[in-house]
């Protein structure tokens, strides 16, 4: 396993473990965040652990013309439940991700540090986030990575506080990238939820080709 020095560059991708972890260390900052995504890494961890990048292979990708939307949330959607918007709150989308509970996980692996950091991507106009509010009130979003100029977009995560809030907000951004020409959304790593939204995994040499990048 490698150990990051301050400044030091990451090593080649293919040099991850068999769980997609890369380096240990090194430093949560703009320059190495902004290199991270570009090359297919991102950061992972809680606060009870040093910092840990990971490059999966497969990656779980989401090509938005494969995007599944039910029955019942294209009724929901036709019936305007929610109201989506974008760049709204970032830092309340954020820090409610932090917030929320998840099955299976203790703490949260979105730091202070993480989220002053991602703030800080916000106004440079990197990160985005998606906000859904129901009678001014929010109630899920999510918030991710926007590689404009490769296409891409890199989800981090989602937070509901009423049925279904996060995935209106979910199918709403993809619809949006799509139009926007966006290639396909990093989902990072398989879960149940994602593929029932049409993500599919794909190797990982695959992906970083959508970035312009190989190992």
């Amino acid at each position: 396993m490698h150990y990051l020095q301050h400044n030091e560059k990451f090593p080649p991708v293919s040099d991850t473990d068999e769980h997609g972890l890369l380096a240990i260390g090194g430093e949560l900052s703009i320059p190495r965040l902004i290199y991270a995504y570009n090359h297919g890494i991102f950061p992972w961890y809680d606060s009870s652990q040093p910092l840990l990048w990971w490059s999966p292979d497969p990656r779980m990708v989401l090509f938005p013309k494969n995007l599944k939307v039910s029955k019942s949330m294209k009724q929901l959607l036709r019936k305007e439940k929610f109201k989506v918007t974008f760049n709204k709150d970032f830092r309340a989308v954020i820090e409610a991700c932090a917030d929320i509970r998840r099955e299976g996980q203790h703490g949260t692996w979105i730091t202070q540090e993480m989220i002053d950091c991602f703030g800080d991507l916000h106004e440079l106009n990197i990160a985005h986030s998606v906000e859904v509010w129901e009678d001014d009130n929010l109630v899920g979003g999510l918030y991710g990575i926007y590689l404009e100029d490769k296409k891409v977009f890199c989800g981090e995560s989602m937070f509901t506080r009423a049925s279904n809030a996060s995935k209106y907000g979910f199918i709403t951004l993809v619809r949006k990238l799509k139009e926007e020409g966006v290639k396909l959304i990093d989902c990072q790593v398989y879960t149940e939820h994602l593929e029932s939204l049409g993500a599919e995994e794909i190797p990982r040499d695959e992906f970083l080709s959508y970035l312009d990048f190989s190992a």
